[in-house]
């Protein structure tokens, strides 16, 4: 029987190998973590800012709610409300008052006690025009919310919301919001120290130091601790929070990796406790794997395409159906993205608890062409140049080469792809200067998250659509009623008319799509794909997952 030369310079190389394998794996950062409590995220990108009044991304979302917290809070299980600055609250008879009444203990992360006086000045500063929040509009159900956000009053003391003594929040609304809480859990609305802002401009600056490591106060179960640009953001538990007996974790390392194929990598040789998200190519191996890590579930999210409205030739609303109808999402989602995705030509996601959606933008590439020639560019002649921009990803460059194909195939026209970093895409979108933009929308488990935003003058809406019926639904017909019944034929007739003028085209809803380890427990797969880090904690005695086999 032949026997292996253990001298040879292949078998010494070989066994190098191993063992460095063998300590990776032995020592990795995450059964370090496990250990000392540690946990290691995939963020995908490196976080414009971390400011919950300022931010519109998820990678910042994720960081944020770590740090901050504001009157409500969400079970990431049931999707229950729960305390969170506020200990409880109570309606007035008629549904236009809550009282919150503030947990003595809460306390910002210098230890200084969150008054009522910190609601007030946090609300009027994420209402601020100046200070920039594009999704202020969660707040608009509170009296004189949007008149001072649009600028239309100056004084935000006309806002309903005041400081009745120390420890008692009033909110006024203008109409009965039975989706008011589910709006006040949202991070865009929480509680942020006054004297750490002002320290470092004031009210309203945008993207000042009071953000950095030293500067930042935090009001959630974690602090900022250390911030390395493009390495690492490192939050650790923060001894002041309410609640901080119940907080699990030490700390948590955010790790900004934009390719979805390093993250893999480093979720496999025990650098992660998750990702962000998994390469399509991937898929299909976690699947099948043992004790599988991949976590594939549903959520309120949709992936779109936002059609510059103002530039010709999206200014016509020929063209911009002719590219909605040659799209073929089925295709997309089971042959390029392996199932990891739900097809959908509709905006509101598919499983919208009491939902009937309207006509979606359907696969019609025969009327797709005939839309085509209408408009003058019969067979795609003399169809002008124009780009689809996305931010940074694999898995986004995926998706729009793929399009990027179909619009080639169907209509016969050339569009660039053209990607961009994280922050420089973001300006690109809010400055107007682009055709088509990637874009993906998460929210909640009602329409109007969604379609609320969208109106003429909302901080989402990027495109320039402007609808005047639509205005008069979301901004005043469902919030005249308490009939839910009548709500969900009011949102689906406003759906019907953003299809209607295609001012986005709809590709798939949001799968969860992360590798997770089996030491990870609170991180379940939920409706609004919600990362609560308050209920996460680790098993101190599991090993980081091995593949049986690795995938190469």
């Amino acid at each position: 029987m032949p026997q292996l030369n253990t001298r040879s310079p292949i078998c010494i190389a070989v066994l190098i190998v191993v063992l460095l394998l063998g300590a990776c794996a032995g020592d990795s950062l995450v059964n370090q973590g496990n250990r000392n409590g540690i946990l290691y995220l995939g963020n995908g990108t490196e976080p414009q800012t971390i400011d919950p009044h300022i931010l519109s991304g998820t990678p910042e979302a994720r960081i944020a709610n770590a740090l901050f917290e504001g009157l409500v809070t969400v079970n990431p299980y049931t999707l229950e409300i729960l305390p969170g600055v506020a200990q409880r609250w109570e309606y007035s008879d008629d549904g236009h008052l809550i009282t919150f009444y503030l947990n003595p203990q809460a306390r910002f992360s210098n230890g200084r006690q969150i008054t009522a006086d910190d609601v007030v000045w946090s609300w009027h500063r994420a209402l601020n025009p100046k200070t920039g929040n594009v999704v202020a509009d969660f707040l608009f159900s509170v009296r004189n919310a949007e008149a001072y956000h649009r600028g239309h009053i100056d004084d935000p003391a006309q806002v309903g919301v005041r400081a009745i003594d120390p420890q008692t929040v009033e909110v006024e609304l203008e109409y009965p919001d039975a989706n008011a809480l589910r709006k006040f859990t949202y991070i865009y609305n929480a509680i942020v120290p006054r004297e750490a802002i002002l320290a470092h401009g004031d009210m309203t600056s945008r993207f000042s130091r009071w953000t950095q490591p030293g500067n930042l106060v935090s009001s959630g179960p974690f602090e900022l601790d250390e911030w390395k640009m493009h390495r690492y953001l490192r939050v650790k538990r923060n001894p002041h929070y309410w609640n901080a007996e119940n907080v699990q974790l030490e700390g948590v390392v955010f790790r900004p990796v934009e390719s979805a194929s390093t993250e893999e990598k480093m979720f496999r040789s025990g650098q992660l406790h998750a990702t962000s998200t998994v390469p399509n190519s991937k898929v299909p191996a976690y699947r099948n794997a043992a004790d599988s890590p991949l976590i594939n579930s549903p959520f309120m999210g949709t992936y779109y395409l936002m059609l510059n409205t103002r530039r010709p030739p999206l200014d016509d609303v020929r063209v911009r159906r002719a590219l909605a109808l040659s799209i073929d999402r089925e295709t997309l989602a089971h042959s390029v993205l392996e199932d990891t995705v739900i097809a959908s030509s509709n905006y509101i996601p598919q499983g919208m608890p009491g939902y009937d959606h309207p006509q979606g933008l359907d696969y019609q590439p025969e009327r797709a062409r005939q839309l085509l020639a209408e408009a003058g560019y019969p067979r795609g002649r003399g169809f002008p140049d124009i780009e689809l921009v996305f931010n940074t990803s694999e898995n986004h460059r995926t998706v729009t080469s793929a399009v990027q194909q179909m619009w080639k195939d169907e209509l016969n026209i050339e569009v660039t792809l053209a990607n961009q970093e994280w922050k420089v895409y973001l300006d690109t979108l809010d400055t107007g200067d682009y055709d088509i933009g990637r874009m993906g929308w998460v929210a909640d488990v009602y329409p109007g998250s969604f379609l609320d935003p969208l109106v003429t003058e909302g901080g989402t809406n990027r495109t320039g659509f402007s609808n005047v019926r639509y205005d008069e639904i979301i901004l005043h017909d469902t919030r005249a009623t308490t009939d839910p019944k009548r709500l969900m034929a009011l949102y689906r007739e406003a759906e019907r008319l953003l299809l209607e003028e295609v001012q986005l085209i709809p590709i798939y809803n949001y799968k969860s799509k992360r590798l997770a380890q089996p030491s990870l427990e609170g991180l379940p797969g939920n409706l609004i794909d919600t990362l609560n880090l308050r209920f996460v904690k680790l098993d101190a005695n599991s090993q980081a997952w091995q593949p049986q086999a690795s995938a190469n």
